[in-house]
């Protein structure tokens, strides 16, 4: 491979290093897209680059652009510290199982229906009411559920995130601060900040009314990575699940026997 093929493929994966960075915006973005989609070799070189790099390519289209994802230990790797000094948690250690409840549950409430991640063009809406009210909702069935059965804590074989609930119900939906704003600490300024997050990378654009969003072709190729995790399957188990799809959301479809 020459030397400016290997930089072409470089400048394919620093484009995806930029949240915002489109083809669509951007012609030489457009052309290394389309190059990869068609040259094998370019691809393979591509790959290669991304994982000298700690970098796994999840998708190439001329939509999402080239979306990449961090192996464990990469130096791209956002981890909860790094995740908690760019949100600027006021307490890291008790909020940050509360910020992946809610971002597991973002995921799976933009992307309401098991074939949302295979359609290209579906685009998920989500807002910090959504969010609040759906973890809200199933920690009080939870509350409820352990409470049925004269226990003081949830059962030892329960998922980890079952024990979730008891913290996000101290929690108080909303405390308005001085400037009118959703208190950092309650779960409603939990939620707007795990969803700024997200459109800060590019995986949620906000509309209308604050603390609205639509989904991104970015954010439906991790949710796709996203779903085949344990984390999802937790989350599925414990009914964070939209209003109306009782047979839950992001489960893949059964395979056919035929």
């Amino acid at each position: 491979m020459r030397g400016v093929d290997v930089e072409s493929a470089a400048r394919l994966v620093a484009f995806g290093m930029r949240p915002k960075a489109l083809p669509g915006r951007d012609e030489a973005y457009a052309e290394l897209v389309r190059r990869y989609r068609e040259d094998d070799e370019f691809a393979d070189t591509v790959q290669r680059v991304a994982s000298g790099l700690g970098l796994v390519v999840l998708a190439v289209d001329k939509s999402p652009g080239i979306v990449l994802a961090a192996v464990e230990e990469s130096v791209f790797e956002i981890k909860m510290d790094e995740y908690a000094r760019r949100t600027a948690l006021a307490n890291r250690q008790a909020d940050r199982v509360l910020h992946g409840l809610a971002h597991l549950a973002a995921a799976a409430l933009a992307f309401p229906r098991p074939d949302d991640l295979g359609n290209d063009s579906y685009v998920g809406r989500v807002s910090v009411d959504q969010v609040d009210g759906a973890v809200r909702e199933a920690s009080r069935v939870l509350s409820e559920r352990v409470a049925g059965t004269e226990e003081s804590d949830p059962e030892s074989d329960a998922p980890q995130l079952e024990a979730v609930w008891r913290v996000w119900l101290r929690r108080p939906e909303a405390t308005a601060t001085k400037d009118g704003r959703a208190g950092e600490s309650t779960t409603r300024g939990i939620v707007g900040k795990a969803l700024r997050f997200l459109a800060d990378q590019g995986f949620l654009h906000p509309v209308g009314t604050e603390g609205a969003y639509r989904t991104t072709a970015r954010y439906q190729v991790q949710v796709r990575e996203l779903a085949a995790q344990r984390a999802f399957d937790e989350l599925l188990e414990l009914g964070v699940l939209p209003a109306g799809t009782p047979e839950g959301t992001l489960r893949k479809e059964p395979a056919s026997d035929v």
